[in-house]
């Protein structure tokens, strides 16, 4: 099977959704999909979904109209493809702090303070993740549910090593998401350089105190 086929087949499921577009086998193909969505979340990021059309994106990747179509069958599927994307990519980002981490209270700090890293250097995402709710309510739900699902785990484990409350669960997950959520959309997209270190380790207290296994 060719990339194209392999790539179209794998990332569509019944219905039309989409998911992660699987790698193509050869370095030439991996680095047009980069390249793909990479411009897909500049464009989208600057003009909104409804503003921007497939020639802008291709336009800004540097590649013909055609290599377009044998990653994406529509420029909805490239939003959804993207927003995807951005999920894995702040996953990545954050995990080797999180991993680097002593204890189950440290993880948490880690986690904010490498997610407010990347959206200070990742602005776009709010935009591109925003707008998701409206053109792909599907991977907009997605992205938020699997970000809460990673906190729920660290939770129940740090709740099992004993340094948590053993009653952690959802609601908990769903509060830190929330409050990293809002965190980023105030210092890392309209902050003014402010020590995220700081920010993270403030915000951290309320996890602290919160969470911390009496």
């Amino acid at each position: 099977m060719s990339d194209a086929s392999r790539t179209q087949s794998a990332s569509t499921r019944p219905g039309g959704d989409t998911t992660a577009v699987p790698a193509p086998k050869t370095e030439r193909g991996r680095r047009t999909l980069r390249g793909l969505l990479d411009a897909a979340a500049q464009e989208f990021g600057a003009r909104g979904f409804h503003a921007t059309g497939i020639t802008d994106i291709t336009r800004r990747a540097g590649v013909a109209l055609g290599s377009f179509y044998t990653y994406f069958a529509s420029k909805e599927e490239v939003f959804r493809a993207l927003v995807t994307d951005m999920s894995a990519q702040v996953k990545s980002h954050v995990t080797p702090h999180v991993l680097a981490a002593p204890d189950a209270l440290a993880r948490e700090h880690a986690a904010l303070e490498s997610y407010l890293d990347f959206v200070t250097r990742h602005q776009l995402i709010y935009r591109i993740i925003d707008e998701a709710e409206f053109v792909a309510p599907d991977a907009y739900s997605e992205h938020y549910k699997t970000t809460v699902a990673r906190i729920a785990a660290r939770l129940q484990a740090g709740a099992e090593q004993g340094e948590m409350r053993p009653d952690v669960g959802e609601v908990e997950a769903w509060a830190i998401a929330g409050m990293n959520v809002f965190l980023g959309l105030r210092y890392g997209v309209w902050g003014n350089g402010e020590d995220m270190a700081d920010i993270a380790a403030q915000a951290n207290k309320l996890v602290t105190d919160g969470l911390r296994a009496r």
